[in-house]
């Protein structure tokens, strides 16, 4: 059924494409009183506009049913298996804290790499 929504989703956004290219803009309208493009028309004069409009407005009706659907029917399939319920629980704490053997023990001094540094000294 998707599939089919799918296809007649895509015949109509080319048809849709189509006729809007068809249609004569507002701008053409002073080149056909002077008798430049009323007779060169596919519909004639005053038949073009109403015919393409309402085709026009047809087609775009049938999008917008098609795209609500096609965006129902890709909701509905993802509901059930999200990104968020696949992902394996994230551990948050360590049981022991993980210290290298390489490392000394912490006894609250500062550590400084030169011993004959005034680094720690404070200045009276």
């Amino acid at each position: 059924m998707e599939t089919l929504i799918l296809i007649l989703h895509l015949l109509v956004t080319v048809a849709l494409i189509a006729l809007v290219l068809l249609q004569q803009g507002k701008g053409a309208d002073m080149g056909a009183a002077f008798g430049s493009g009323a007779s060169g028309s596919l519909f004639g004069a005053s038949g073009s506009a109403n015919f393409l409009s309402r085709t026009t407005a047809l087609l775009a009706a049938i999008f917008f049913v098609t795209s609500l659907v096609l965006t129902w029917f890709s909701g509905r399939s993802h509901a059930t298996a999200g990104v968020m319920q696949t992902l394996p629980p994230v551990q948050t704490r360590l049981a022991k804290p993980v210290v290298p053997a390489s490392m000394p023990p912490v006894t609250g001094q500062a550590v400084s790499g030169n011993d004959r540094s005034k680094a720690g000294e404070i200045p009276k």
